[in-house]
């Protein structure tokens, strides 16, 4: 009863977002089920399910977000609902293209195809930009305890950080340059694979490359910030006092922006997520060791933290 009433204050345009794209994903379901076209080398409606079940959580976050400001509420709203009307467009985009059974993103075709392309490359410039508004309001306020005020904090720097790993996708692979070298227009200009061509195998459900590196892992990684140090903050709540608390959620940050820049290192130099090599492992055996390290240091201290 209480989460009711609370989320009647969280912000309805982006709720609205939430169902809708919680509606995309039953569609998708449905389309996973009954329709056998492939596209690239993946279920034509996997992509559709992936983008409904990321975009339901990130609305419902952002929307939870966005009802604790005090200052700057108008400014939050404007932003929340340029938000929706630019994510609503990317919805529309997607399925109308897996409906016609052609791809949405990177398509270079000339006529329609390359145009919804470009209109889903300005929303996301559009949606960006609104977030680092969002963000920078959220960051000056100072109406929860320092545990949950950093997590949100970190968490949406590190949102509009994996955002931001969507601007290297659209660039022309090695093999499309060739071809536009020779006057040769590709059907697609950009991918999200690195060293090997989209459409590979790759793993179930998220369908990352399993032969070579893939960005939209760092993309996942990055965005999902802003819900999982959040839900670190709250974990902690009934277990240690606020000074423990907002040292652990702090290591939290530490570890989990390592484990986003690791992650987008690796997709860069074209190494499968499931396939590190030393030097990968190395990195993250040593951050892993350094975070637990803080992190029981932390359990001992009662040292005070400025916010």
């Amino acid at each position: 009863m209480a989460l009711r009433t609370e989320i009647r204050t969280w912000n309805r345009p982006l709720l609205v977002l939430a169902g809708l794209a919680v509606a995309q994903t039953v569609i998708a379901t449905g389309g996973l089920l009954f329709d056998d076209r492939v596209l690239i080398g993946d279920p034509i409606w996997l992509k559709p399910f992936k983008f409904g079940v990321s975009i339901a959580v990130y609305a419902a976050t952002l929307a939870w977000m966005t009802s604790l400001l005090h200052k700057g509420k108008r400014v939050a709203q404007w932003m929340a609902l340029i938000t929706t009307v630019t994510m609503v467009v990317e919805m529309v985009v997607l399925v109308l293209q897996t409906v016609r059974g052609v791809p949405s993103h990177f398509n270079n075709s000339p006529g329609f195809d390359g145009l919804a392309f470009a209109v889903m490359g300005i929303a996301i410039v559009v949606l960006w930009t609104s977030n680092v508004v969002v963000a920078v309001l959220l960051m000056r306020q100072r109406v929860l305890d320092a545990p949950m005020l950093w997590a949100i904090r970190i968490g949406l720097v590190l949102a509009l950080v994996g955002m931001a790993v969507a601007f290297l996708m659209p660039q022309p692979t090695p093999e499309q340059l060739e071809l536009l070298r020779n006057d040769v227009e590709p059907a697609l200009i950009g991918g999200h694979s690195v060293g090997v061509a989209d459409g590979g195998p790759g793993m179930p459900i998220t369908g990352w490359s399993t032969v070579g590196g893939d960005l939209r892992i760092a993309h996942f990684v990055g965005i999902h910030a802003m819900q999982a140090l959040p839900l670190l903050a709250l974990v902690l709540r009934r277990r240690y006092e606020e000074i423990v608390r907002t040292r652990l959620v702090l290591i939290g940050g530490i570890f989990y922006t390592g484990l986003l820049a690791l992650v987008l290192w690796q997709a860069l130099r074209g190494q499968s997520l499931i396939a590190p090599d030393g030097m990968t492992l190395g990195v993250l055996a040593a951050l892993t060791i350094g975070c637990a390290g803080a992190w029981a240091t932390a359990l001992r201290t009662k040292e005070k933290v400025s916010v």
